[in-house]
């Protein structure tokens, strides 16, 4: 089976299915149960293991905090295991206070963003949506950060929940290299109804990292998958987040044959209510 399908950000070659790291780091958007679990649970060997299975299949792109040092060692053993080389989209949030460290702290963050091998590095929702201003259609400041990204040799691109976010930035031609927005058939935490998303999405000028596909957890793979596959363009990714090698085989066999328009060739679910169903 060959590498799996492809994009470019600035560029940069980069897998169109990109790996989420929500469930490594323990963020679930279900419950403090949840997130206690995962943290407890998600060791950087297991990470690595996870990792691991991407890698093998040619995914080689990661999102999320990739600086965090639990993460750094599993993305270390998984390359060493498979000999490939992960890319890194960094989401760090960046101090826009008005304090007058702010500058420098900011600095700091985008000087460990890059010491970390960050690839692109995408300032957060936390920060993003807080500048936007739509009044004026502007995102206020992110002018500079992107020239520091770029000063440090990464990849400007911006994480926001606010599908206007790209409209602005587009608009106002910054040196916006890639967006991440949350798109998914249930319309989970998305700020307008799907079509409209939708619209934004396919009208982008730069490809859009579309996350959350499978509203975390609340639809099942294929619901989701085959919905964010059937409904981007080419250019753009699907981030996907996974807490056993097993899930990770699952999402990529579903979204390789909603991509080549196929049956998945997985084992489904096996209950006593299938029974009469089941050859």
């Amino acid at each position: 089976m060959g590498e799996f399908p492809r994009t470019e950000i600035d560029g940069l070659s980069v897998s169109r299915l990109v790996i989420g790291t929500n469930w490594f780091l323990g963020y679930s958007h279900t419950s403090f149960a949840k997130d206690s679990f995962l943290r407890e649970i998600m060791s950087s060997r297991r990470i690595a293991d996870i990792l691991e299975v991407f890698l093998n299949e040619g995914i080689d792109t990661a999102i999320g905090l990739m600086s965090e040092q639990h993460m750094l060692d599993a993305i270390k053993d998984a390359e060493d295991r498979t000999g490939r080389r992960l890319i890194k989209i960094g989401t760090p949030s960046l101090d826009y206070s008005d304090s007058p460290q702010a500058d420098s702290n900011t600095a700091r963050i985008l000087d460990q963003q890059a010491a970390a091998g960050i690839a692109v590095c995408m300032p957060h929702q936390s920060t993003t949506d807080v500048l936007l201003d739509r009044h004026t259609r502007e995102i206020r400041r992110m002018d500079t950060y992107c020239a520091m990204i770029r000063e440090r040799g990464m990849i400007p691109g911006l994480s926001t929940h606010m599908p206007e976010t790209i409209l602005y930035a587009d608009d106002a031609g910054l040196d916006v290299q890639t967006y991440v927005q949350i798109y998914n058939a249930a319309g989970f935490m998305m700020q307008l109804e799907i079509d409209w998303v939708h619209r934004i999405i396919t009208g982008a000028k730069k490809p859009v990292l579309t996350i959350k596909p499978m509203a975390a957890g609340r639809l099942i793979p294929l619901v989701g998958l085959a919905f964010s596959w059937a409904t981007i363009r080419d250019q753009d990714m699907v981030a996907v987040g996974t807490i056993t090698p097993d899930e990770a085989r699952e999402v990529i066999e579903i979204s390789r044959a909603q991509l080549e328009r196929r049956t998945s060739e997985l084992e489904l679910q096996r209950t006593r209510s299938k029974a009469a169903v089941t050859q």
